[in-house]
C-alpha cells in the first residue's frame, strides 16, 4: 500500500483524503496544516496522525504519496513550497490545479520532478471523465479524421478576488482538455470582459492556432448560473463531429456520411454521480500508475501537462493586455 498523507485541509483536502482512502493501492497515514485546527479536526475524521508543519511530516514519516490541496491566491500559490519540498524529499506528489500561479514557478516545479525523478500530478480531473476518455478514443481510432476545430466553453458562478483569478484558477480545466485531446496549441488571441465593478476579468472569449493547423476557440465566465450544464465541448473533423456535455454526463459522436449519431450516456460509463466523483476517478488512477511502477513521463494529467495548461493561459492573458496574437512557448 502506497502510504499516503494529505498537505491542506480545507474541502478539498478532505475530498482528495477520501478518494485515497478509497483506492486499494493507497493508504492516507497523515495529515498537515499550519492551521492547527484544520489538521486536528482532519486526523480525528479520518484517524490519522498529524503534523503543523510539513518538513516535520517528511523527517517523521515513510511516505509515497504527497498531496498538495493547498490554495492561495487565484488558488495556486500556495503549491509551490510544499511540492517542491516533497518532490526534494523523494515524494510521488499529486498537486490540486493550478499547478501553479507563478509561471515561473511552474516550471520550477516540473524541472524539479524530472530532477528527482519521481512521479508529479496534478488534478487535472476532467481528463479522466468517462466521457472525455471515450471521446480521446474515437479521435485516436481515427473517427473524426483530420480534426479542423475545436469549439469549447466553460463556465460557473464565482467572484473573482484578483484580476486573473477566471482564468488561472478555472481555465486550467479548459486548456487541458484542448489540448489533450487537439495536440498544442502554437498562437492565442484574447478578449476579456468584466462586469461593473468586478476587479476580475470575469468573461474571456480566446482564439486559437494549433501546431497541426486546426483552429479553435474557448469562451469562459465566472458570471454564469451553477443550475445548467458547466461546459460544452465540440471538436470537429474531416470524417464527424464529437460533442460532449457537463465534463461527463453526455457524449455525441455525428458521423458526416450517415445519420446515425452514436449517444453515450454517463449510466452507461461509469457509477460517476456527480462531479466530484471526477476527483476519484483521477486520484485513483495516480495511486495505480504509482503503485504499477509508472516512469514519472507516463503519468497521466502530469506537472508538465499542468505547466503546458499555465503557458496557454498567461499567453492568453499577454494577448488581452496587449492586443496581440501571442506565441505560446513550448
Amino acid at each position: 500500500m502506497l502510504k499516503t498523507a494529505v498537505v491542506g485541509l480545507r474541502d478539498i483536502g478532505n475530498l482528495h483524503a477520501d478518494c485515497y482512502r478509497s483506492s486499494p493501492h493507497a493508504e492516507v497515514v497523515a495529515v498537515c496544516d499550519i492551521i492547527p485546527e484544520r489538521a486536528d479536526a482532519a486526523a480525528e475524521r479520518l484517524g490519522v496522525r498529524k503534523y503543523y508543519d510539513l518538513p516535520t511530516m517528511l523527517e517523521k514519516e515513510d511516505l509515497d504519496i504527497v498531496d498538495v490541496s493547498t490554495g492561495g491566491v487565484e488558488r495556486g500559490s500556495d503549491h509551490y513550497a510544499p511540492t517542491l519540498t516533497a518532490l526534494e524529499a523523494g515524494c510521488n506528489v499529486l498537486s490540486e490545479k493550478p499547478i501553479c500561479n507563478n509561471i515561473e514557478h511552474a516550471r520550477e516545479m516540473v524541472a524539479k520532478a524530472a530532477e528527482a525523478g519521481v512521479c508529479f500530478g496534478v488534478n487535472l480531473n476532467y481528463r479522466f471523465s468517462p466521457a472525455c476518455r471515450k471521446a480521446k478514443q474515437w479521435i485516436e481510432e481515427g473517427r473524426l479524421g483530420e480534426i479542423n476545430f475545436v469549439n469549447k466553453v466553460q463556465w460557473i458562478r464565482s467572484s473573482g478576488k484578483t484580476e486573473w483569478y477566471h482564468m488561472r484558477a478555472l481555465h486550467p480545466h479548459s486548456m487541458d482538455i484542448i489540448r489533450l485531446l487537439c495536440g498544442e496549441v502554437k498562437q492565442v488571441h484574447s478578449y476579456m470582459k468584466r462586469r461593473e465593478g468586478n476587479i476580475c476579468w470575469s468573461n474571456a472569449s480566446i482564439n486559437m492556432l494549433f501546431e497541426s493547423g486546426a483552429i479553435g476557440h474557448l469562451n469562459g465566465s465566472y458570471d454564469m448560473t451553477r443550475l445548467h450544464p458547466m461546459e460544452r465541448t465540440e471538436i470537429g473533423g474531416t470524417e464527424g463531429r464529437i460533442v460532449f456535455e457537463n465534463v461527463f454526463e453526455d457524449l455525441w459522436f455525428y458521423p458526416h456520411d450517415s445519420t446515425e449519431v452514436t449517444h453515450v450516456h454517463n449510466s452507461i460509463f461509469s457509477d460517476l454521480t456527480c462531479f466530484n466523483d471526477t476527483f476519484r476517478v483521477r486520484i485513483h488512477r495516480f495511486c495505480e500508475q504509482v503503485a504499477e511502477g509508472a516512469t514519472p513521463d507516463e503519468i497521466e494529467g502530469s506537472g508538465y501537462d499542468g505547466l503546458r495548461a499555465q503557458e496557454m493561459i498567461e499567453a492568453a492573458i499577454r494577448s488581452h493586455q496587449t492586443g496581440d496574437v501571442v506565441e505560446v512557448p513550448l
